[in-house]
C-alpha cells in the first residue's frame, strides 16, 4: 500500500505539477501552464486550510471522523482530472479519472490507518472541484508534443517516488498553536458562550 499511496505525496506531486506546467509553458501553451498551476496551488491552498481548520477544531467534529481531510487524495484527483482536462477530455472523463484515482489512493489512505472515509471524500471532493477547474478555464486545446511532458512526467515520479514531505506535523502544530483558531474552536470555548 505504501508503494502506491507514495505517488500521490506532496514529495512527488509537487515537482511533477512544475514540470508538467514548465512543459505546458515550452511548448507555448501559456494559458494551459497558468491555469494548471493555479488550479493545483488553489486546490493544495484549500486543503492546508481545510486542515488547519479540522486539527484545531477536532473536539467539534468528533463524532464525524474530520481531523484531517485527506491531501493525498485531493493530489491524486487534482493531478489525474486536472492532467484529462489538459488533453481536451470532457467533464464526464475527467469526473471519472478523478473518481478512480481518488478510490485508488482513499483505499490505501483508509488501509494504512491514516485517514477515514470522510476525510478521504473530503480531499476527493476538492481534488474534483480542482479539476474541473482546469477544464473550465484552459481554453481551447492546442496539439502538444507529449513525448517530452510523459519522458519529464516519468523522469520527475521515478527520481521522486518514495520521498516524503511531512507537512502534516507542521499543519497540526500550527492549527494547534497558531491561536488564529475560531473562538468557538477554542477549548472551553462553550463555558464562554
Amino acid at each position: 500500500m505504501n508503494f502506491l499511496t507514495d505517488f500521490a505525496d506532496q514529495a512527488v506531486v509537487l515537482p511533477l505539477v512544475v514540470v508538467i506546467a514548465s512543459s505546458l509553458a515550452l511548448q507555448g501553451w501559456r494559458r494551459g501552464a497558468v491555469v494548471w498551476f493555479t488550479a493545483i496551488a488553489g486546490t493544495f491552498g484549500v486543503m492546508l486550510a481545510l486542515k488547519l481548520f479540522f486539527i484545531g477544531c477536532q473536539g467539534v467534529f468528533g463524532p464525524i471522523a474530520l481531523r484531517s481531510p485527506s491531501g493525498h487524495v485531493a493530489a491524486a484527483s487534482v493531478v489525474v482530472g486536472g492532467l484529462l482536462a489538459l488533453s481536451g477530455r470532457g467533464r464526464g472523463t475527467v469526473a471519472l479519472g478523478v473518481l478512480m484515482a481518488a478510490v485508488m489512493i482513499g483505499l490505501t489512505r483508509l488501509g494504512l490507518g491514516a485517514h477515514t472515509l470522510p476525510e478521504v471524500v473530503l480531499g476527493g471532493g476538492v481534488g474534483l472541484i480542482g479539476a474541473l477547474l482546469v477544464g473550465r478555464y484552459i481554453g481551447p486545446v492546442p496539439a502538444l508534443r507529449a513525448r517530452p511532458l510523459i519522458l519529464a512526467s516519468v523522469t520527475v515520479l521515478a527520481l521522486f517516488h518514495g520521498r516524503h514531505l511531512e507537512a502534516e506535523a507542521a499543519i497540526r502544530q500550527a492549527a494547534t498553536g497558531a491561536g488564529v483558531l475560531p473562538a468557538w474552536c477554542q477549548p472551553g470555548s462553550a463555558d464562554r458562550s
